[in-house]
């Protein structure tokens, strides 16, 4: 069994305990969704691929605050932040934008790239490299700022 997967499982026992709904709720669907992903799979997930579930339930809710925020449903937006913040502590920590740049720039050097049309190669070296801890959107702005200079 895997330590994050056993970690969700024991936090969501003790939101239980402390009554706290939206933090019960949203690990109940952490737990289905690592669940679906165990079945797709046909096994076992390694704590790696957990990660990018959470992180694929991270950016649903990410999306749903920005919609709710349209349509001015502060309420719903609301309750969307406090789903993601829970996320979030199981994610690793972001990559600042400094170190990011460095990562795009050796990509780039490695790749050999001179434009954008090799914008998909680099997107894979980078997005391999730094495994949920940035959103692809923000590679993608900045690789396209360095191809385009």
């Amino acid at each position: 069994m895997d330590n994050l997967f056993v970690k969700i499982q024991k936090d969501l026992t003790d939101s239980l305990k402390q009554k706290n709904e939206i933090k019960t709720s949203t690990l109940r669907l952490v737990i289905a969704a690592v669940n679906n992903a165990k079945i797709a799979k046909g096994g076992e997930l390694e704590d790696e691929e957990i990660i990018e579930v959470i992180a694929k339930e991270a950016k649903k809710r990410q999306e749903s605050i920005t919609a709710f925020k349209t349509g001015n449903r502060g309420d719903l937006a609301e309750r969307e932040e406090k789903e993601l913040s829970i996320l979030k502590d199981y994610l690793p920590a972001e990559i600042s934008k400094d170190e990011l740049s460095k990562i795009v720039d050796s990509a780039i050097a490695k790749v050999g790239a001179r434009d954008i049309k090799d914008l998909g190669k680099i997107m894979s070296a980078v997005l391999s490299e730094v495994k949920g801890r940035a959103e692809g959107s923000a590679v993608a702005a900045i690789v396209k700022s360095k191809l385009s200079s």
